[in-house]
């Protein structure tokens, strides 16, 4: 670490994986080395070009002038849980990132506004309910980078993922793992990897049932009604057909079950179908969600020109399914909802040495994306006090549907000035066509001065602009509502609008001493039409709304030591955010939370001042391989609430908290049966802390999460 009937929709994972790994070894029997490699190119020779071009499309698009932290595959593996533990718990490594419920995170204090790359490819958006859609096994490293990002990275600029998936190229063999432990924790996986000459392929696949699918509502060591089930499947092929080319494919799938947690004690407000009493701990709400993805890439590699072309196509759906009784019963209304997303495009990168001191950079993205969403609502009749006018509630059904287009164009230089001095300066073009049409041009700039080898300063502006998720974007026709339990208060519900910000950044990063090196950085930022998201209905799917205006600024420090068998790593985040009159999806608020923030700039609800990670990892060799011990911390001084005798929204925070992990795990490397075993130890949340993410209010907060218990987990893996 360093600073029903078969659908594409409901494919099974076992029959994609068994597919992939099909046509891999057919593959693999058949593919010879490239067409123009001279006579007698070895499998070492196609392994050398698989690295070059690995470097040269790292080239293409690098991250100049930002801060980009690495998580390699070392570190992946040398900290409690390893590559069991979910993608969002490993990005909480990295330097300001704050966790939130349903497993979203913060960069910087932002709400969202991430984007995730695998190979320098955009992954197109899914609908982000709480299900993870990535899985680190196939990580060979993650950076995550921030600040002022050159003009190649547009749309989701808090931070970037990038990850670089593992191949076969470098690795043949595989590994077989079974994981498990507290709250029915069942996790079986398993990958293989291989090459034949030009070809290569890494294929993943993993399952997982537990007993805490979402945060617990209550502060109890188990949740009621939690269950979920998961799985994941992942493969990278590529094949190289000259020593200057190579074609690659990325597919992935994720499709997860998930029971919605109870809250006991609930008091029922209403009453349907003669129903006026119901235990809350009886709730049974579900949720489906499903993402698939495919890229294709085309990378050519010359002596001055490298570029890449990638096609790319995604499908994500959303389904809940309410407790038809108990929902109108607490609430007044039973939403059924579905929320389906299908987006495929192009997004192309390039790369020119136009001279010793000038490197050119241009490239394009075009994606169109069709989103439907279908609600289902029973909701009851109410005379102009709010008052039920009967026990039979009556149904409307809302659907929408929008094709949304978005487009983007880029160009840069890098510009070396001087030896250790180098300019990196370009601009690029946005155009979003959906429920809003708006475009910008964007400056970026970034200067990078090395004094000497162990010292980098930078710092740099940009421009961005991030338009709003198509696919989250609240449709509700409030007028359809009027006179029943779903009636906003407000009907006002202007359209949500493109995020316009300038952003300034400045840091250092030095190597102290020879494994150690240090960083700080600190970043300003103005907003207009700061977009934010809230959960406002009882789907756990977040719907997207703006502030007129918002700033945010903050400070970094980061530490990493590496020497040897020993690492260790620590982070230091402060920051604050706050935004300004909403100006758009209003139907969402009260009538007097909307006034205050017009008139007062208010925190926003995934404001976090405080943030810290740090880790550390040990090895040690025995008698049968070597034994791997982690630690590794995460403090928030707390998200945001709001007060309980006071109109200020998010004017309260709550209450600090630490979690502390322990892990460990024994290699065996002797010969024998047992080689290439691994069994490992964890205990999550060490010291069972019990804290509150999140109490159930903030401007766009539905219920209250506890962090995770205490919990136990073992496990063995065997490589082959």
């Amino acid at each position: 670490m360093s600073v029903r009937a078969m659908s594409l929709r409901d494919l099974p994972l076992s029959l994609a994986i068994g597919f992939t790994a099909s046509f891999a070894g057919i593959a693999c029997a058949q593919t010879p080395v490239p067409s123009d490699a001279p006579a007698g190119t070895t499998q070492e020779e196609i392994v050398i070009t698989a690295k070059r071009l690995d470097t040269a499309r790292d080239a293409i698009a690098p991250s100049l002038g930002a801060s980009d932290y690495v998580i390699d595959r070392k570190a992946l593996e040398n900290t409690p849980q390893g590559v069991n533990t979910s993608f969002n718990q490993v990005l909480l490594q990295a330097p300001g990132v704050s966790q939130d419920s349903y497993g979203q995170l913060h960069v910087r204090n932002e709400h969202a506004n991430l984007q995730y790359r695998i190979n320098g490819i955009i992954l197109p958006e899914g609908i982000s309910g709480f299900g993870q859609a990535l899985d680190p096994r196939f990580a060979e490293s993650i950076d995550v980078i921030t600040g002022t990002l050159p003009a190649q990275y547009g749309y989701r600029t808090s931070g970037i993922v990038d990850i670089a998936t593992k191949s076969g190229a470098f690795d043949s063999g595989g590994e077989v793992s079974l994981y498990g432990g507290s709250r029915g924790t069942f996790e079986p996986s398993i990958t293989a990897s291989g090459s034949s000459g030009a070809f290569n392929y890494y294929v993943s696949g993993s399952y997982l049932q537990n007993n805490l699918g979402v945060e617990n509502p209550t502060s109890s060591t188990n949740a009621i009604h939690d269950h979920t089930t998961q799985a994941h499947g992942f493969a990278y092929l590529s094949y190289i057909p000259t020593s200057d080319t190579r074609i690659s494919a990325m597919l992935g799938t994720s499709i997860g079950y998930f029971q919605i947690p109870n809250n006991p004690g609930q008091t029922p407000n209403f009453t349907a179908n003669g129903v006026s009493n119901f235990n809350s701990s009886d709730l049974n709400q579900n949720q489906r969600e499903i993402n698939h993805y495919a890229i294709v890439a085309l990378q050519v590699s010359g002596d001055k020109l490298d570029y890449q072309i990638a096609p790319f196509t995604r499908y994500s759906e959303t389904k809940f399914s309410p407790d038809p009784v108990g929902d109108l019963v607490f609430n007044g209304i039973s939403d059924r909802s579905q929320l389906s997303s299908w987006s495929s495009g192009i997004q192309a990168d390039a790369s020119y040495k136009l001279t010793d001191n000038h490197t050119l950079r241009a490239g394009l993205f075009a994606s169109a994306e069709r989103t439907i969403s279908q609600v289902t609502s029973d909701v009851f009749l109410v005379d102009q006090a709010g008052n039920q006018l009967s026990d039979q509630p009556t149904r409307n059904f809302d659907q929408n549907s929008k094709t949304g287009y978005l487009y983007g164009l880029y160009l840069q230089d890098e510009w070396t000035i001087a030896s250790g001095l180098t300019l990196n300066f370009g601009g690029r073009f946005d155009i979003v066509n959906a429920y809003t049409n708006e475009n910008q041009i964007s400056p970026r700039i970034n200067l990078v001065w090395k004094p000497d080898s162990d010292t980098t300063f930078h710092i740099g502006y940009a421009k961005t602009f991030t338009p709003p998720p198509q696919e989250l974007v609240g449709t509700q026709s409030v007028e359809k509502f009027i006179g029943t339990t779903k009636e906003p208060a407000v009907l006002l519900n202007a359209p949500v609008r493109a995020e316009r910000e300038h952003y300034f950044d400045a840091g250092v990063v030095r190597t102290v001493l020879p494994g150690l090196d240090v960083g700080l950085d600190a970043y300003y930022k103005v907003k207009r039409n700061l977009l934010d998201e809230g959960q406002f209905g009882e789907s756990l799917v977040l719907s997207p709304f703006n502030y007129r205006f918002g700033r945010a600024y903050g400070i970094e420090a980061t530490s990493s030591y590496h020497n040897g068998p020993f690492g260790a790593y620590a982070n230091v985040a402060y920051g604050q955010e706050k935004g300004k009159d909403i100006v758009s999806s209003q139907f969402f608020f009260g009538a007097d939370e909307l006034a205050f923030i017009h008139n007062k700039a208010i925190y926003t609800d995934h404001d976090q001042a405080w943030t810290i990670s740090g880790g550390a990892s040990y090895a040690l060799s025995d008698r049968f391989g070597q034994v791997r011990t982690s630690v590794d911390l995460i403090f928030g001084s707390g998200l945001r609430r709001s007060p309980d005798n006071a109109l200020e929204p998010n004017g309260e925070k709550l209450p600090s908290y630490t979690q502390v992990n322990i892990g460990i795990a024994q290699d065996i490397e002797a010969t024998g049966a047992l080689a290439g075993t691994t069994v490992r130890f964890d205990i999550v949340n060490l010291f069972d802390e019990s804290y509150e993410i999140r109490d159930g209010t903030g401007v766009g907060v539905g219920a209250p999460q506890f962090g995770p218990r205490r919990a136990f987990y073992g496990g063995v893996s065997k490589s082959f």
